[in-house]
């Protein structure tokens, strides 16, 4: 059975409509009227236990809306959803026990104490004995290697530091799964490496199933293997991330660093040139087509390297989201 279960499901606001100036602020008063405003159209998907996910879309396509629906923060407006087979909706303790959310915008920690003491409240909300407490502690500290930093405030620790804290905070109960809502959203390259790296290892080790939104495509092509990708409101891909790449852009990129003069001209008769710096360029060339290339190159120039990757996922993404 999947551990998250989502079928035709809907969310609709109802929103106001008031103009500006005073009188339509008593018309308004007095006969209110409405639009409803769809965010989340019909999707359905399941995920497995164990499997990290990549939650995609634009700002506004209703990733953050559908997490809370998954979380029981929001009532569907129609539809099933069932996460370890409970409604989330109706927050029973037992199913509060198994899950956490992470919002990279938003914290749990008290910004005056160390967090140390907010660890210890969460210990004391989801009753965790002394003992067991330490343990989780102690490894979670280490992976982290926040360890050394949890008895300052909260307000003197750095952005990645208090991330660090937070996601520490979240796990202390050990859920069995995490939705992280942009979880490195502001942090420096070393701080994002260092998440995406916990992220792994706690997917490894305690084999929590983890749902994950992120505008940094780096967290996405680190940990997920599959990606759910919805655009204003619907679902129109759940797949390998390979798979995306190449139903949307059939093409791979072909890196090469020559060693004397580049051929501009006649690199524009292998492969459309997407960027020249210094020895190197970059090649665009189809995915059916790539040994070819490849061979042509390595027989008629003088070569240093070549690589041959996928084009970037925020190319794909983009090319995706223009529809």
């Amino acid at each position: 059975m999947p551990i998250i279960r989502v079928r035709d499901l809907r969310k609709v606001y109802r929103v106001p409509i008031k103009g500006e100036g005073f009188l339509s602020t008593l018309k308004h008063f007095f006969n209110r009227q409405y639009r409803d405003i769809e965010a989340v159209k019909g999707i359905t998907f399941a995920v497995e236990r164990g499997e990290v996910v990549g939650f995609l879309g634009p700002n506004g396509a209703g990733k953050t809306t559908t997490l809370k629906m998954l979380v029981g923060l929001i009532k569907p407006t129609s539809g099933e959803v069932r996460v370890l087979g409970y409604d989330p909706f109706e927050r029973r303790p037992d199913f509060l026990r198994k899950i956490t959310l992470v919002m990279g915008q938003k914290q749990q920690l008290i910004w005056d104490l160390p967090p140390i003491d907010s660890l210890r409240i969460n210990a004391a909300v989801y009753e965790i004995p002394e003992d067991v407490f330490k343990r989780r502690l102690s490894r979670l500290a280490e992976m982290l290697s926040i360890g050394h930093r949890l008895h300052q405030p909260v307000r003197k620790l750095s952005l990645g530091e208090r991330m660090k804290a937070e996601i520490l905070a979240a796990l202390i109960h050990e859920p069995d799964i995490l939705f992280l809502d942009e979880p490195t959203l502001g942090l420096d390259v070393n701080a994002q490496i260092s998440i995406r790296n916990f992220l792994r290892t706690y997917n490894a080790e305690f084999g929590a199933t983890i749902i994950l939104t992120s505008h940094y495509m780096g967290d996405i092509e680190a940990l997920c293997d599959r990606a759910i990708v919805i655009h204003r409101g619907r679902l129109i891909f759940d797949g390998d991330l390979y798979d995306l790449s190449e139903k949307v852009m059939p093409f791979k990129e072909l890196y090469v660093e020559f060693k004397g003069r580049i051929p501009v001209e006649e690199l524009r008769r292998i492969g459309e040139v997407r960027e020249i710096e210094g020895s190197e360029v970059k090649l665009l060339v189809r995915r059916d087509e790539v040994f070819e290339k490849v061979r042509i190159l390595m027989d008629r120039y003088d070569i240093d390297d070549l690589s041959v990757t996928d084009p970037p996922l925020e190319e794909v993404l983009a090319k995706v989201f223009e529809t």
